[in-house]
């Protein structure tokens, strides 16, 4: 059985400065896009991150400032990224939780509007760890009978994922063979923002962290307005007050 695509899948794979969605920032992006037909279509990019690259990442992924030093910045290449793109379903090993949050928090810093509305969210890994419990290297190994050679270079790791789900969908006929059947297995996401400070339970956005945790985001910021001010000014991610913002419009709109 093999994967049936209705729309363009494009899988991504991030290198970058760390791991804080934050305030880290990308250094490389590889996008490999599937077409309906089983076309593939590859892209990468070096990202200038304009921060030093600790040599604790550099020895991860081997990009190094001077390699770097005359890449365009995200915002120099975040219209050819988005175009890249634009009208496909997005998918990636861990990339729910990594990939897809801090590529969506570059395209928030760099001023160009992107939305996920529309397009599906897969997550490879969550398959595999609900079938198999590995890493990626492994799961190549399990799933492909190949080595992963040059682990930690985003186009190696991005065809990798792109070959996993193709052996995924040959092993396990109980996921389907559709982008559709598969997240519906894995379980979507209901996501209000990618870091998780807020969740929602019945169609309520909730707390999820803090001393108002379970309370619903709306009446915390009817009973304590100065909230919302001490999260837009505090350390969390942009998506983050992005999405709390949306929530206070939607609430003053109410009144």
């Amino acid at each position: 059985m093999k994967l049936q695509l209705t729309k363009p899948i494009a899988f991504i794979d991030l290198e970058t400065t760390g791991i804080n969605i934050s305030t880290e920032r990308i250094v490389e992006i590889a996008m490999v896009k599937i077409s309906p037909d089983g076309t593939q279509q590859v892209k990468r990019k070096l990202i200038n991150p304009l921060i030093p690259i600790p040599k604790a990442s550099s020895d991860i992924h081997g990009i190094t400032d001077e390699m770097v030093k005359d890449a365009p910045t995200f915002k120099q290449a975040a219209n050819e990224i988005k175009q890249f793109i634009d009208n496909c379903d997005l998918a990636g090993y861990n990339s729910n939780r990594f990939d897809i949050p801090m590529l969506i928090e570059e395209f928030l810093r760099s001023g160009m509007e992107f939305t996920l509305d529309g397009k599906k969210l897969l997550d490879v890994q969550k398959v595999f760890h609900m079938m198999e419990q590995r890493t990626l290297g492994a799961a190549y190994k399990f799933y492909c009978n190949k080595s992963l050679e040059n682990a930690h270079s985003a186009e190696v790791d991005a065809t990798a994922t792109w070959e996993v789900l193709e052996a995924q969908v040959e092993r396990y006929p109980q996921i389907g063979n559709t982008v559709e059947s598969i997240v519906k297995f894995t379980g979507e996401d209901d996501i209000v923002d990618f870091a998780r400070r807020f969740v929602k339970e019945n169609g309520i956005e909730l707390f999820n962290f803090g001393k108002h945790k379970g309370k619903p985001v709306t009446q915390v910021l009817k009973e304590e307005p100065q909230y919302y001010d001490w999260m837009m000014k505090g350390d969390f991610p942009m998506n983050t007050k992005q999405k709390l913002t949306e929530i206070l419009n939607r609430t003053l709109l109410k009144k």
